[in-house]
């Protein structure tokens, strides 16, 4: 019999902030974490902005000579998934009950960070210099992984990898491995580092991202008529996903239940969706069919919100196919307004987003909507915060490769 599922834990680290509570404020402030890249000479490169990751505190993984042996994509995963696990009431350890937690995460790219630092020590210094380190740093798999060994999870462990969409596959499965009894816990979310030249360098190539290199905190305006493009972000978000009287047996603080989740593919195009967001409609039909609702009980939806000019309008038509007249009723907003987009790391950020979202009845603005775009006519929740009764939410993802996933929570 299908058991439900709870989240008693939560983690982030983002350009905003390096916990949730802080995240959290700053997202309801309608603050940006997009600012000028620093991390390398970006001034050659048509897009020089970015939601870069400063002043990070890696203590909680272990001393300076650990860390090292970790590529930053691993390292942003950790220190989100040891937030969640301590939020959650686990501390350092899961415990005796090891074997029947897990930990399933989503990376997009994986160690690009140190693919590029090897490339050239190799090419500067021979391939005797190349560290014994690399491969274990650069394999998408790491995060989980390591994680895995800091807890003693031994139950399902691996990455899922499907872009943007990554985090929210992870976050799906582990849904399904607790409610089919595959896990009483699992350790979920997604982390992402591709704040590199070559990274950079790429995506500037697709003309995917924004050049409004004049006015960081405005590039990204996610549904605003004026948006040119995506802002690169970088982080990770952790959520602890339990077997609900699990979780009341050891008075366990709960946040919200996940309900549903749903994937498809378009079939259509590697980077461009389906022009009439047909992919995005059966995903989150398929999560509002599991979870037994009608459309109309979803008030609150977690937009994907990229800002780029397609995707912001296919998502609007996605959302009418689904919601009909409905559609009008809801609130939607983008968390890449703020944080720009983390790739393989988003959704498991916005999870924690929606999560806040239903544990305090308020929903986090769309920030920069300054003019209206005919496409996008729905209420994204302009520029400041709103508190309203949310009782179901909906979180979208839809990656490069045509993969969609969408993740429906429910207040307990």
């Amino acid at each position: 019999m299908p058991r439900r599922v709870v989240i008693t834990g939560l983690g982030t680290v983002n350009s905003l902030a390096h916990a949730v509570g802080p995240t959290w404020d700053a997202l309801l402030e309608g603050r940006s974490g997009i600012s000028r890249i620093t991390r390398f000479d970006a001034s050659q490169m048509a897009t020089q902005i970015a939601g870069e990751i400063r002043g990070l505190d890696t203590s909680p993984i272990g001393e300076d000579n650990v860390v090292r042996k970790l590529d930053p994509f691993t390292v942003f995963g950790m220190l989100a998934g040891i937030q969640a696990m301590q939020d959650a009431g686990f501390g350092s350890g899961a415990g005796s009950e090891g074997d029947e937690f897990g930990c399933i995460f989503g990376v997009g790219i994986g160690g690009l960070t140190d693919i590029e630092a090897t490339k050239e020590t190799l090419q500067e210094r021979g391939p005797r210099r190349v560290s014994p380190f690399f491969i274990p740093k650069i394999m998408m798999n790491a995060v989980a992984g390591q994680l895995s060994m800091r807890f003693a999870l031994r139950g399902p462990n691996f990455v899922t990898a499907s872009a943007c969409a990554s985090s929210n596959h992870a976050m799906g499965l582990a849904f399904r491995a607790v409610k089919h009894g595959e896990a009483d816990m699992m350790l979920t979310g997604g982390a992402e580092a591709t704040i590199t030249p070559l990274g950079v360098s790429g995506f500037c190539a697709l003309r995917a991202m924004s050049t409004r290199n004049d006015a960081p905190e405005k590039a990204s305006r996610p549904f605003d008529r004026n948006r040119d493009g995506f802002v690169m972000g970088e982080g990770g978000g952790a959520a602890v996903f339990e077997e609900y009287e699990h979780a009341k047996r050891r008075g366990a603080r709960i946040y919200a239940e996940v309900v549903g989740f749903g994937m498809t593919a378009d079939g259509h195009h590697i980077t461009a969706p389906d022009p009439d967001g047909a992919g995005a409609v059966r995903a989150m039909r398929a999560a509002i069919r599991e979870a037994r609702l009608q459309p109309d009980a979803v008030d609150y939806v977690n937009a994907h919100g990229t800002s780029t000019e397609l995707n912001d309008a296919i998502e609007t038509k996605a959302l009418k196919s689904v919601f009909g007249e409905h559609a009008r009723k809801l609130a939607i907003s983008s968390t890449k307004s703020m944080l720009g987009h983390l790739l393989g790391g988003a959704g498991a950020v916005e999870l924690v987003a929606t999560a806040m979202s239903i544990a305090t009845q308020r929903v986090h603005p769309t920030i920069n909507q300054e003019e209206a775009d005919p496409a996008c006519d729905l209420d994204y929740v302009p520029n400041t915060a709103r508190e309203m009764p949310v009782r179901v939410a909906l979180s979208n993802s839809n990656g490069f490769g045509g993969h969609n996933a969408t993740i429906l929570l429910a207040r307990l």
